[in-house]
Protein backbone atom coordinates (compact mmCIF):
# COMPACT_ATOMS: atom_id res chain seq x y z
CA UNK A 1 0.00 0.00 0.00
CA UNK A 2 1.39 3.37 -1.06
CA UNK A 3 1.47 6.22 1.46
CA UNK A 4 0.51 9.66 0.18
CA UNK A 5 0.83 13.04 1.90
CA UNK A 6 -1.49 15.84 0.76
CA UNK A 7 -0.53 19.39 1.74
CA UNK A 8 -3.58 21.66 1.80
CA UNK A 9 -7.28 20.91 2.28
CA UNK A 10 -8.69 23.06 -0.51
CA UNK A 11 -10.80 21.86 -3.43
CA UNK A 12 -8.02 20.06 -5.33
CA UNK A 13 -6.51 18.36 -2.28
CA UNK A 14 -9.86 17.28 -0.87
CA UNK A 15 -11.10 15.94 -4.22
CA UNK A 16 -7.85 14.01 -4.63
CA UNK A 17 -8.32 12.59 -1.12
CA UNK A 18 -11.85 11.47 -2.02
CA UNK A 19 -10.50 9.50 -4.96
CA UNK A 20 -7.89 7.86 -2.72
CA UNK A 21 -10.56 7.05 -0.14
CA UNK A 22 -12.42 4.95 -2.72
CA UNK A 23 -9.31 2.85 -3.41
CA UNK A 24 -7.78 0.16 -1.20
CA UNK A 25 -4.34 0.68 -2.77
CA UNK A 26 -3.47 3.88 -0.91
CA UNK A 27 -3.10 5.24 2.59
CA UNK A 28 -3.16 9.02 2.84
CA UNK A 29 -2.96 11.92 5.27
CA UNK A 30 -4.03 15.52 4.66
CA UNK A 31 -1.95 18.22 6.35
CA UNK A 32 -3.67 21.59 6.73
CA UNK A 33 -2.25 24.74 8.34
CA UNK A 34 -5.66 26.05 9.43
CA UNK A 35 -7.22 25.08 12.73
CA UNK A 36 -10.78 24.68 11.40
CA UNK A 37 -12.20 23.26 8.18
CA UNK A 38 -15.96 23.25 8.73
CA UNK A 39 -17.60 26.18 6.95
CA UNK A 40 -21.22 27.31 6.97
CA UNK A 41 -21.06 30.30 4.67
CA UNK A 42 -18.77 31.56 1.97
CA UNK A 43 -18.80 33.02 -1.49
CA UNK A 44 -19.91 31.29 -4.66
CA UNK A 45 -18.17 29.23 -7.32
CA UNK A 46 -19.16 27.97 -10.75
CA UNK A 47 -18.65 24.38 -11.86
CA UNK A 48 -18.98 23.52 -15.54
CA UNK A 49 -19.92 20.02 -16.69
CA UNK A 50 -16.30 18.88 -17.11
CA UNK A 51 -15.86 18.99 -13.33
CA UNK A 52 -19.42 17.94 -12.40
CA UNK A 53 -18.81 14.71 -14.33
CA UNK A 54 -15.78 14.03 -12.12
CA UNK A 55 -17.54 15.05 -8.91
CA UNK A 56 -20.41 12.68 -9.70
CA UNK A 57 -17.91 9.83 -9.56
CA UNK A 58 -17.68 10.42 -5.81
CA UNK A 59 -21.42 10.96 -5.24
CA UNK A 60 -21.98 14.68 -5.91
CA UNK A 61 -25.14 13.82 -7.87
CA UNK A 62 -26.71 12.78 -4.55
CA UNK A 63 -26.17 16.17 -2.89
CA UNK A 64 -29.23 18.04 -1.57
CA UNK A 65 -30.52 19.91 -4.64
CA UNK A 66 -31.62 22.81 -2.43
CA UNK A 67 -27.94 23.52 -1.77
CA UNK A 68 -27.02 24.09 -5.42
CA UNK A 69 -28.38 25.82 -8.52
CA UNK A 70 -28.32 24.93 -12.21
CA UNK A 71 -28.43 28.10 -14.35
CA UNK A 72 -29.32 27.73 -18.00
CA UNK A 73 -27.78 30.89 -19.45
CA UNK A 74 -25.08 33.49 -19.15
CA UNK A 75 -26.71 36.85 -19.83
CA UNK A 76 -24.48 39.75 -20.90
CA UNK A 77 -25.40 43.28 -19.78
CA UNK A 78 -23.98 46.74 -20.33
CA UNK A 79 -22.99 47.75 -16.79
CA UNK A 80 -23.37 51.45 -17.54
CA UNK A 81 -27.05 51.39 -18.51
CA UNK A 82 -28.12 47.89 -17.37
CA UNK A 83 -29.25 46.99 -20.89
CA UNK A 84 -29.10 43.38 -22.03
CA UNK A 85 -26.59 42.67 -24.81
CA UNK A 86 -27.18 38.95 -25.51
CA UNK A 87 -27.10 35.56 -23.81
CA UNK A 88 -25.42 32.16 -24.11
CA UNK A 89 -27.32 28.93 -23.57
CA UNK A 90 -24.89 26.94 -21.39
CA UNK A 91 -27.46 24.21 -20.78
CA UNK A 92 -26.67 22.86 -24.26
CA UNK A 93 -23.59 21.23 -22.73
CA UNK A 94 -25.60 19.48 -20.00
CA UNK A 95 -26.48 15.80 -20.06
CA UNK A 96 -28.39 13.56 -17.63
CA UNK A 97 -27.36 14.53 -14.08
CA UNK A 98 -24.27 16.41 -15.29
CA UNK A 99 -25.28 20.07 -15.38
CA UNK A 100 -23.60 23.43 -15.06
CA UNK A 101 -23.75 24.17 -11.34
CA UNK A 102 -23.36 27.19 -9.07
CA UNK A 103 -23.06 26.87 -5.31
CA UNK A 104 -21.26 28.15 -2.26
CA UNK A 105 -17.63 27.14 -2.06
CA UNK A 106 -18.35 25.97 1.48
CA UNK A 107 -21.07 23.63 0.19
CA UNK A 108 -18.58 21.88 -2.08
CA UNK A 109 -15.84 21.75 0.57
CA UNK A 110 -18.21 20.33 3.17
CA UNK A 111 -19.36 17.68 0.69
CA UNK A 112 -15.72 16.72 0.08
CA UNK A 113 -14.94 16.80 3.79
CA UNK A 114 -17.85 14.56 4.77
CA UNK A 115 -16.38 11.66 2.82
CA UNK A 116 -13.01 11.75 4.60
CA UNK A 117 -12.43 10.12 8.02
CA UNK A 118 -11.43 12.73 10.60
CA UNK A 119 -8.28 10.85 11.56
CA UNK A 120 -6.99 11.37 8.01
CA UNK A 121 -6.73 15.15 8.50
CA UNK A 122 -4.01 16.81 10.59
CA UNK A 123 -4.84 20.46 11.36
CA UNK A 124 -2.45 23.22 12.46
CA UNK A 125 0.31 21.49 10.53
CA UNK A 126 2.66 22.87 7.86
CA UNK A 127 5.38 21.24 5.80
CA UNK A 128 8.83 22.42 6.91
CA UNK A 129 11.32 20.23 5.10
CA UNK A 130 11.71 17.38 2.61
CA UNK A 131 14.56 14.94 2.15
CA UNK A 132 14.70 11.87 -0.05
CA UNK A 133 16.27 8.50 0.70
CA UNK A 134 14.27 5.76 -1.06
CA UNK A 135 11.21 7.34 0.59
CA UNK A 136 10.09 10.96 0.90
CA UNK A 137 10.93 12.04 4.45
CA UNK A 138 8.66 14.94 5.42
CA UNK A 139 9.17 17.15 8.46
CA UNK A 140 6.25 19.17 9.82
CA UNK A 141 5.66 22.13 12.11
CA UNK A 142 4.25 19.68 14.69
CA UNK A 143 7.82 18.30 15.10
CA UNK A 144 6.76 15.08 13.41
CA UNK A 145 8.83 13.42 10.68
CA UNK A 146 7.23 10.72 8.54
CA UNK A 147 8.02 8.72 5.39
CA UNK A 148 5.74 8.77 2.33
CA UNK A 149 5.78 7.38 -1.19
CA UNK A 150 4.12 10.42 -2.78
CA UNK A 151 3.78 14.09 -1.89
CA UNK A 152 0.89 16.13 -3.32
CA UNK A 153 1.08 19.92 -2.96
CA UNK A 154 -2.33 21.60 -3.07
CA UNK A 155 -1.95 24.61 -0.77
CA UNK A 156 -2.96 27.31 -3.24
CA UNK A 157 -1.46 30.09 -5.32
CA UNK A 158 0.70 31.29 -2.39
CA UNK A 159 2.04 27.80 -1.76
CA UNK A 160 4.79 27.89 0.86
CA UNK A 161 5.36 24.19 0.29
CA UNK A 162 6.21 24.87 -3.35
CA UNK A 163 9.05 27.16 -2.26
CA UNK A 164 10.37 24.43 0.05
CA UNK A 165 10.14 21.71 -2.61
CA UNK A 166 11.77 23.73 -5.41
CA UNK A 167 14.25 25.40 -3.05
CA UNK A 168 13.60 28.84 -4.51
CA UNK A 169 11.23 31.67 -3.77
CA UNK A 170 8.18 31.14 -6.00
CA UNK A 171 5.88 34.15 -6.14
CA UNK A 172 2.74 34.53 -8.24
CA UNK A 173 2.31 37.66 -10.35
CA UNK A 174 -0.11 40.43 -9.40
CA UNK A 175 -2.65 40.57 -12.25
CA UNK A 176 -3.13 44.35 -11.85
CA UNK A 177 -6.70 43.72 -10.76
CA UNK A 178 -8.66 43.16 -7.61
CA UNK A 179 -11.67 40.97 -6.90
CA UNK A 180 -14.54 42.53 -4.97
CA UNK A 181 -16.78 39.85 -3.47
CA UNK A 182 -20.08 39.94 -1.67
CA UNK A 183 -23.45 38.29 -1.13
CA UNK A 184 -26.79 39.44 -2.45
CA UNK A 185 -30.39 38.42 -1.83
CA UNK A 186 -33.48 38.40 -4.04
CA UNK A 187 -31.80 39.38 -7.29
CA UNK A 188 -34.46 39.11 -10.05
CA UNK A 189 -32.49 36.98 -12.52
CA UNK A 190 -31.88 33.26 -11.84
CA UNK A 191 -29.26 32.80 -14.55
CA UNK A 192 -25.65 34.03 -14.55
CA UNK A 193 -25.64 37.79 -15.10
CA UNK A 194 -22.41 39.20 -16.53
CA UNK A 195 -22.06 43.01 -16.56
CA UNK A 196 -19.40 44.52 -18.83
CA UNK A 197 -17.89 47.91 -18.02
CA UNK A 198 -14.89 50.13 -18.67
CA UNK A 199 -11.92 48.40 -17.01
CA UNK A 200 -14.17 46.20 -14.90
CA UNK A 201 -16.83 43.53 -15.04
CA UNK A 202 -18.98 41.86 -12.42
CA UNK A 203 -21.00 38.67 -12.20
CA UNK A 204 -24.11 37.77 -10.17
CA UNK A 205 -25.48 34.25 -9.88
CA UNK A 206 -27.58 32.13 -7.49
CA UNK A 207 -25.72 29.74 -5.18
CA UNK A 208 -28.70 27.70 -3.97
CA UNK A 209 -32.49 27.63 -4.11
CA UNK A 210 -32.88 29.96 -1.10
CA UNK A 211 -32.61 33.24 -3.05
CA UNK A 212 -28.95 33.70 -2.12
CA UNK A 213 -26.69 35.14 -4.80
CA UNK A 214 -22.96 35.54 -5.23
CA UNK A 215 -21.44 38.82 -6.42
CA UNK A 216 -17.92 39.16 -7.76
CA UNK A 217 -16.40 42.14 -9.56
CA UNK A 218 -13.03 42.10 -11.29
CA UNK A 219 -11.66 45.63 -11.34
CA UNK A 220 -8.42 46.86 -12.85
CA UNK A 221 -6.49 48.46 -10.02
CA UNK A 222 -2.94 49.69 -9.58
CA UNK A 223 -1.51 48.71 -6.23
CA UNK A 224 2.00 49.61 -5.14
CA UNK A 225 4.47 46.98 -3.96
CA UNK A 226 4.10 48.46 -0.49
CA UNK A 227 0.34 47.94 -0.59
CA UNK A 228 0.70 44.40 -1.90
CA UNK A 229 3.12 43.50 0.88
CA UNK A 230 0.83 44.96 3.56
CA UNK A 231 -0.85 42.08 5.39
CA UNK A 232 -3.55 44.48 6.64
CA UNK A 233 -4.50 45.63 3.14
CA UNK A 234 -7.56 43.35 3.02
CA UNK A 235 -8.86 44.94 6.22
CA UNK A 236 -8.46 48.54 5.06
CA UNK A 237 -12.04 49.78 5.43
CA UNK A 238 -11.30 53.14 3.79
CA UNK A 239 -9.85 51.47 0.71
CA UNK A 240 -12.80 49.05 0.57
CA UNK A 241 -15.25 51.95 0.77
CA UNK A 242 -13.39 53.81 -1.98
CA UNK A 243 -13.45 50.75 -4.27
CA UNK A 244 -17.15 50.04 -3.74
CA UNK A 245 -18.22 53.68 -4.15
CA UNK A 246 -16.25 53.92 -7.38
CA UNK A 247 -17.99 50.81 -8.71
CA UNK A 248 -21.46 52.02 -7.70
CA UNK A 249 -20.92 55.18 -9.76
CA UNK A 250 -20.08 53.18 -12.88
CA UNK A 251 -23.29 51.15 -13.07
CA UNK A 252 -26.99 51.94 -12.98
CA UNK A 253 -27.67 48.60 -11.30
CA UNK A 254 -28.61 49.38 -7.70
CA UNK A 255 -26.01 47.61 -5.58
CA UNK A 256 -25.39 50.09 -2.78
CA UNK A 257 -26.98 48.93 0.45
CA UNK A 258 -27.78 45.51 -1.03
CA UNK A 259 -24.38 43.84 -1.02
CA UNK A 260 -23.44 42.02 2.19
CA UNK A 261 -20.16 40.62 3.52
CA UNK A 262 -18.16 42.72 1.08
CA UNK A 263 -14.45 41.98 0.85
CA UNK A 264 -11.71 42.56 -1.69
CA UNK A 265 -8.38 40.98 -2.48
CA UNK A 266 -5.68 41.37 -5.15
CA UNK A 267 -5.68 38.83 -7.98
CA UNK A 268 -2.58 36.76 -8.60
CA UNK A 269 -1.74 34.39 -11.42
CA UNK A 270 1.08 31.99 -12.20
CA UNK A 271 3.71 33.19 -14.66
CA UNK A 272 4.93 29.74 -15.65
CA UNK A 273 4.53 26.07 -14.82
CA UNK A 274 7.02 25.02 -12.12
CA UNK A 275 7.53 21.32 -11.48
CA UNK A 276 9.65 19.19 -9.17
CA UNK A 277 12.55 17.05 -10.34
CA UNK A 278 11.33 14.32 -7.99
CA UNK A 279 9.01 11.99 -9.89
CA UNK A 280 6.92 11.36 -6.75
CA UNK A 281 6.23 15.02 -5.90
CA UNK A 282 3.34 16.78 -7.65
CA UNK A 283 1.49 20.09 -7.62
CA UNK A 284 -2.25 20.39 -8.28
CA UNK A 285 -4.86 23.15 -8.27
CA UNK A 286 -3.68 26.75 -7.91
CA UNK A 287 -0.40 25.50 -6.43
CA UNK A 288 0.26 24.07 -9.88
CA UNK A 289 -0.96 26.94 -12.05
CA UNK A 290 -3.34 29.80 -11.26
CA UNK A 291 -5.22 31.46 -14.13
CA UNK A 292 -7.31 34.67 -14.20
CA UNK A 293 -10.91 34.08 -13.02
CA UNK A 294 -12.53 35.48 -16.18
CA UNK A 295 -13.37 32.05 -17.61
CA UNK A 296 -14.86 30.67 -14.35
CA UNK A 297 -12.66 27.56 -14.48
CA UNK A 298 -10.61 27.84 -11.28
CA UNK A 299 -12.49 25.23 -9.26
CA UNK A 300 -13.09 23.00 -12.27
CA UNK A 301 -9.42 22.94 -13.22
CA UNK A 302 -8.48 22.14 -9.62
CA UNK A 303 -10.73 19.09 -9.83
CA UNK A 304 -9.49 18.09 -13.28
CA UNK A 305 -5.79 18.24 -12.36
CA UNK A 306 -6.50 16.18 -9.23
CA UNK A 307 -8.32 13.52 -11.26
CA UNK A 308 -5.60 13.36 -13.89
CA UNK A 309 -2.94 12.92 -11.21
CA UNK A 310 -4.91 10.18 -9.47
CA UNK A 311 -5.24 8.29 -12.75
CA UNK A 312 -1.50 8.66 -13.34
CA UNK A 313 -0.53 7.30 -9.93
CA UNK A 314 -3.11 4.52 -9.99
CA UNK A 315 -1.90 3.32 -13.40
CA UNK A 316 1.82 3.90 -12.77
CA UNK A 317 2.13 6.44 -15.56
CA UNK A 318 4.57 9.35 -15.60
CA UNK A 319 3.28 11.90 -18.11
CA UNK A 320 1.07 13.99 -15.79
CA UNK A 321 2.48 17.37 -16.74
CA UNK A 322 2.55 16.57 -20.45
CA UNK A 323 -1.12 15.62 -20.20
CA UNK A 324 -2.33 18.79 -18.52
CA UNK A 325 -0.15 21.60 -19.85
CA UNK A 326 -2.06 21.98 -23.13
CA UNK A 327 -5.36 22.18 -21.29
CA UNK A 328 -4.08 24.68 -18.72
CA UNK A 329 -2.77 26.87 -21.52
CA UNK A 330 -6.13 26.68 -23.29
CA UNK A 331 -7.97 27.81 -20.16
CA UNK A 332 -5.40 30.52 -19.46
CA UNK A 333 -5.60 32.19 -22.85
CA UNK A 334 -9.41 32.05 -22.84
CA UNK A 335 -9.40 33.69 -19.40
CA UNK A 336 -7.07 36.46 -20.56
CA UNK A 337 -9.08 37.01 -23.76
CA UNK A 338 -12.31 37.29 -21.77
CA UNK A 339 -10.67 39.69 -19.34
CA UNK A 340 -9.50 41.92 -22.20
CA UNK A 341 -12.82 41.90 -24.07
CA UNK A 342 -14.95 42.38 -20.94
CA UNK A 343 -13.01 45.52 -19.90
CA UNK A 344 -12.97 47.55 -23.12
CA UNK A 345 -13.17 51.27 -22.41
CA UNK A 346 -13.52 52.84 -25.85
CA UNK A 347 -17.29 53.23 -26.56
CA UNK A 348 -16.90 52.56 -30.29
CA UNK A 349 -14.82 49.44 -29.74
CA UNK A 350 -17.22 48.28 -27.01
CA UNK A 351 -20.17 48.71 -29.35
CA UNK A 352 -18.37 46.65 -32.00
CA UNK A 353 -17.62 43.95 -29.39
CA UNK A 354 -21.29 43.81 -28.46
CA UNK A 355 -22.29 43.36 -32.09
CA UNK A 356 -19.80 40.52 -32.49
CA UNK A 357 -21.00 38.91 -29.26
CA UNK A 358 -24.58 38.83 -30.52
CA UNK A 359 -23.39 36.85 -33.53
CA UNK A 360 -21.03 34.50 -31.72
CA UNK A 361 -23.48 33.40 -29.01
CA UNK A 362 -25.78 32.05 -31.73
CA UNK A 363 -22.97 30.28 -33.58
CA UNK A 364 -22.95 26.67 -32.39
CA UNK A 365 -19.65 25.91 -34.10
CA UNK A 366 -17.96 28.74 -32.20
CA UNK A 367 -19.56 27.72 -28.88
CA UNK A 368 -18.50 24.11 -29.35
CA UNK A 369 -14.94 25.29 -29.96
CA UNK A 370 -14.61 28.03 -27.35
CA UNK A 371 -16.65 26.45 -24.55
CA UNK A 372 -17.28 22.88 -25.63
CA UNK A 373 -13.59 22.02 -26.01
CA UNK A 374 -13.18 22.78 -22.31
CA UNK A 375 -16.56 21.67 -20.96
CA UNK A 376 -16.74 18.36 -22.83
CA UNK A 377 -13.12 17.14 -22.73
Amino acid sequence: MKKIAIIGAGISGMYFANLLQKSSDFDFTIFEKRSLLYMKNGYGIQLSVNSIKLLNQIGFNKIDKKEIFNPNKVIFFNAKNNQKICDIDISRFNYEDTQYTTLKRSTLLNFLLNNIPKEKIKLNTELKNLTYDNKLKLSFSSNVTEDFDYLIISDGVFSKSKTIILNKNIKPKYFKSIALRGNLRNYPNEDISLYLGSKFHFVIYPVNKSDEFNFIAIIRKHLTNHQLSDENLYNDKNLLKSITQELYKKTTLELEGKLENIKFFPLYISEKLEISDNKNVFFIGDALFATPPSFAQGASQSIETAKELFDQIENNKNDFYEKIIKRLNSVSWRSKLNYFSFHLSNPIVSSFRNSILKILVKNNKFLDSYLGNIYRD
